[in-house]
């Protein structure tokens, strides 16, 4: 059953237990994260698979050509259909499955989310949307669904499971470099803000968009990175540095997101990073 609500962000310390599962016959693995939680890898967005006794909640899902692999991972942790999607964001990488499972599930995701697949004429956009914070409970588990500001996208959901103290990050989380996505209301000063709520969660582990599983500290982390990059690019600004030279000079050993050579944050992000701090030094 889906229920709509608001609920009061709770905090908390913990500490990170991770088990590592089987690997699968293709391009896509899966390993236990919790009892009764696992997450897929791979090619895509991770995926998290939260099994009940009355089917199994997806975080992301990934291609659409990842549908069958997704699907034989889930049969060997759970012999329940899948009956609900959380889009964690609107990128294809993590929301394109959605074409098959809008067949079989109900897909959620934050309204932006699927302002955005619109927008980008993606297909089968969810049918379900919130706007502030919403649950789905099935099985007896609770899964909860935060929208807490701008960040990757204007449109990040972020993933709570309570009773396993473990969050879904989406992209808001990256094992690499983070991609702002300027384009779709992306925002380096809103994700340090948006970092700060997911912190105020009674959480220990965490699932990030891309990468191996966190737990808090690597998520604390993730957060200081993001502050002393911005912190970084104000100085060089500060210091005269046209924005040609912003990709080049914005590289310290100090913070590996900007040694990330392949990463989309140095291929993609700079030129609206240096805009938007840019524009915070002029107000």
């Amino acid at each position: 059953m889906l229920r709509l609500m608001r609920v009061t962000l709770m905090s908390g310390v913990l500490v990170l237990t991770v088990l590592t599962g089987a690997r699968a016959q293709n391009s896509l693995s899966i390993e236990q994260v919790k009892d009764g939680l696992y997450a897929i890898i791979g090619s895509g967005g991770n995926v998290g698979v939260r099994v009940t006794d009355e089917g199994v909640i997806l975080i992301d899902d990934k291609f659409p050509q990842n549908f069958a692999e997704i699907q034989s991972l889930v049969s060997q942790v759970s012999d329940q259909p899948v009956r609900y999607v959380l889009n964690t964001h609107h990128h294809g990488d993590h929301s394109g499955g959605n074409v098959e499972y809008i067949e079989i599930a109900e897909i959620i995701a934050h309204q932006n989310a699927r302002d955005n697949m619109v927008r980008g004429d993606q297909d089968a956009p969810p049918r379900l949307v919130f706007t502030d914070q919403t649950a789905v409970y099935l099985g007896g588990v609770e899964v909860r669904a935060f929208y807490m500001g701008r960040g990757h996208t204007n449109g990040d959901a972020v993933i709570y499971f309570p009773d396993l103290k473990t969050v879904h990050g989406g992209d808001l989380l990256h094992g690499t470099a983070p991609f702002i996505d300027y384009g779709n209301g992306g925002s380096s000063k809103g994700w340090v803000s948006t970092m700060n709520n997911i912190l105020a969660l009674d959480f220990d582990t965490a699932i990030p968009g891309h990468g191996a599983i966190m737990n808090r500290d690597d998520v604390v982390n993730f957060r200081n990175q993001m502050e002393a990059v911005r912190a970084r690019m104000a100085g060089l600004i500060r210091s005269g540095m046209p924005k040609s030279e912003a990709s080049d000079r914005i590289r310290t050993q100090s913070i590996s997101w900007t040694l990330a050579e392949n990463g989309l944050f140095m291929q993609r992000s700079i030129p609206g990073f240096y805009d938007e701090i840019a524009a915070e030094l002029r107000e």
